[in-house]
């Protein structure tokens, strides 16, 4: 499974979510990265029909590839932080672990059969996701963008979003 890189943009649900300009960072590897795991979500409101063995067959084909890419952004997130030497790093990594940490345990509880309901691991995600992007990302989205105005001599690999 590929991580779609565009979120469904005309969903009919209302648990779909839809790229909006106030999701960004202005940062467009971290924005397009944003946009793949808003995909992965929906993705998953797509495959939740309430059949245990469909769900289940989805959940094992494309659960790690989300780990991969999930670990992959936070690693990107963080990089940016360490380089800047944001002061919120440290809360922010911390914040990423725990995240990664629920994720593998419903992966563990998965793994040993226990049921697992789709949706309501979607909403987790989509809750989880846009609280931290609203909530954490954007406090050092507006430090790399203060950073970037003081510091113009130096530069930090960061693509910022037009």
């Amino acid at each position: 499974m590929k991580i779609k890189t565009e979120p469904v943009s005309h969903s009919k649900s209302d648990k779909h979510v839809s790229w909006h300009k106030h999701y960004s960072m202005g940062i467009k590897l971290i924005d397009d990265q944003h946009k793949g795991l808003i995909g992965f979500v929906n993705d998953l409101f797509n495959h939740s029909n309430g059949k245990e063995d469909e769900e289940r067959a989805y959940f094992k084909s494309v659960i790690q590839t989300a780990v991969s890419y999930a670990k992959i952004h936070f690693a990107t997130e963080e990089k940016f932080m360490r380089t800047t030497k944001f002061q919120g790093y440290a809360e922010h990594k911390k914040v990423h672990d725990e995240f990664i940490l629920t994720v593998v345990q419903t992966v563990k509880d998965f793994e040993a059969g226990k049921r697992l309901v789709l949706e309501k691991f979607a909403y987790f995600l989509k809750n989880w996701i846009l609280s931290h992007v609203a909530g954490m990302d954007v406090l050092y989205a507006q430090y790399f963008k203060n950073f970037t105005a003081k510091n113009e001599n130096e530069h930090l690999g960061i693509l910022l979003a037009g």
